[in-house]
Formats: C-alpha cells, structure tokens, sequence
C-alpha cells in the first residue's frame, strides 16, 4: 500500500488449532511455521491477546463461522477495536445483540463492518448504508443470495436431475458439506434478516416466511438418508420443468423484504423479469426505494468465492483506514 502513503501490519494470527501474536508484525512469507510455532489457540487467549496488545487503529477480522469468536465482538468494540467480519452469527443474531454492536461501535468512535456477510464482494449493504445515510427509505428487496441454489436451478435439466445437480454443486464446492443446510434455505434467510435490518428494519430470524421446495423429512434423518430418499424428488421436479420450459420460466430461490415483511422462497419468473438471466452461481439484489420506485436498483455479480470475499474483507479494512 505504498501509493496510498498505508502500512498495514499483521499483528496476530489465529485458526482453531493455533495461534501466533506479535506487536511489532509477524512476516507473511513464512505465517503458517510462524502459526505452528506460536502454541495452541483458545477463545480465551484470543480475547486476552487481541485486547491486550492495546494497539491504536487496529482491526479484528473474523473469517470463521464461530458463534464463539462473533461472542467476542463486543468486547472488543468496548477497547476501540475495530471489527470486520465475514462471519454471519453477529449480525444475524438477536436483534437486541445487532443493535449493541451498531451503537457500541458508534459510541466508541470504531467500525463495525460486515459487507461480505451478503453477496461476497459485491457492494450491497454499503449501497443500502449509502441510501439510508442520504435520506432514502428502502421500500422493497428482492435478492437471489444463494449461490448454491442458483446453481442448482441454472443446472437442472432433462439430462441433470434434481438430485444430480445438488451432487454437482457439493462436488464443486458450492454447497455445504451437507447440503440440506443450503436446501433448506436457512443461508438465506440470516442473510436476508442482515439486508432488513440494515434497510431500518428491526426484524428476527423467526419473522422470515419459509416455503420450503423440499419435503420436511428430507431433513430428518441422516446425511445418507438424505442422499438416499432424495431421488424420490427427480420425477416431479422434472415435470413441473418441463412445464417451465414451455411457458417460458425459471425457478429462482427468492428473499423478498415489502414493507417489513420478510420471506424466501422459490418462485416462478418469466424472461421478462431481472431474475430469469441471473448465470451460474451468481447473486442478484433489486431495491426499490423511495428514489428508485420505478426503476429498482440493481446490483449483481459474483455471490461467492474466496477471492471476492477476500476482496471484500480487504475493502472493509481499507475503509477503517479512511483511503
């Protein structure tokens, strides 16, 4: 970052086995001995070393999906640590808690970032933060978030079933290791309460209308029964996309906000609507505000992926230090 006159040092490492903490920066090039040799790595060490370094202008950056590690955020927002996270489980959690960490970090003059939370890299909950801080109000969204089910949708076929295409998105890396977390839609839903509440909305998780494509005893039971029993599903799915096929439509997995009411769902769009394009494994969000009432703004492009969610970490630190 010489151009921009910025020296970022990397004072601490931490996985769920190790962890490394240096105050005058631990050199990158060989970080993964420097890990191993830094002893073993605990919740409470992290605490205790990240709060204790006491270091000006410094930023937490939480890559895990640890409900433990997002514990700790308030704690470091009350010692003016800075937090960027990629992790879901704090800004999706109870409302109450959002709220504490929104006005603590307010309070103590540090940030509290999580753009990645929704679309990787893709600038959405900065774009929402933009219009609210301007005087907009956000009217209505409607986002595909799911890159997995859109890959699942974009693939299915009459020589790719149902069942096929979610063995294909887990062998590609699109899905979880247990796919039913995605299938169910649950992804979908924090995101979307996370896009709500940074809308002005102050909504739960259990306020979000489910319609699930899935039978509920898909997810009962084993991961093996599961790959087992799902192929029951191929046959009525391929006929209600055979009709697709002839009226012209697609299937899309749905997260609509309207006027404060929540839901996801998979709906039928037409080749008119801004869905019905959206490729692979991308995401897509439409909000229409008090400005943008006509004509929704559109943000779309990669949803997932490490490199733009890396990008977008990046982008949230770089904010921290105002360049």
């Amino acid at each position: 970052m010489r151009e921009r006159g910025l020296q970022l040092n990397v004072v601490g490492i931490a996985t769920g086995h190790f962890a490394v903490f240096d105050r005058a920066g631990i050199p990158l090039e060989n970080y993964r001995e420097s890990l191993k040799a830094g002893g073993p790595s605990d919740i409470n060490r992290l605490r205790e070393e990240v709060i204790g370094m006491n270091i000006f202008n410094s930023v937490f950056v939480d890559c895990t999906a640890s409900s433990e590690v997002a514990a700790l955020y308030g704690d470091f927002l009350k010692h003016n640590i800075s937090v960027v996270a990629a992790n879901k489980v704090a800004a999706s959690s109870d409302y109450a808690n959002y709220r504490y960490l929104k006005d603590m970090a307010r309070s103590k003059g540090v940030k509290f970032l999580f753009e990645t939370n929704v679309g990787a890299g893709l600038p959405i909950i900065n774009t929402i933060n933009d219009l609210i801080n301007s005087g907009d109000r956000i009217l209505k969204i409607e986002a595909v978030l799911s890159g997995t089910l859109n890959f699942i949708f974009n693939t299915i076929s009459a020589d790719c079933k149902l069942s096929e295409t979610i063995h294909l998105a887990k062998e590609k890396g699109f899905s979880e290791p247990d796919p039913r977390i995605d299938l169910s839609g649950k992804d979908v839903v924090r995101k979307l309460v996370i896009l709500a509440r940074e809308a002005g909305y102050a909504i739960e998780q259990n306020d979000v209308e489910k319609h699930l494509f899935i039978p509920q005893q898909m997810f009962e039971g084993t991961l093996d029964d599961f790959w087992e029993n799902v192929q029951a599903l191929d046959e009525g799915f391929e006929r209600e996309r055979q009709r697709l096929v002839r009226e012209t439509k697609r299937w899309r997995f749905v997260a609509t906000l309207n006027n404060g009411h929540a839901s996801v769902g998979l709906q039928e769009v037409n080749r008119w609507h801004p869905l019905y394009n959206l490729e692979g494994s991308n995401n897509i969000i439409l909000l229409t505000t008090e400005r943008y009432k006509e004509y929704p703004m559109m943000i779309q492009g990669y949803g997932a992926g490490a490199a733009v969610t890396a990008a977008g970490v990046f982008a949230d630190i770089m904010s921290i230090a105002n360049i």
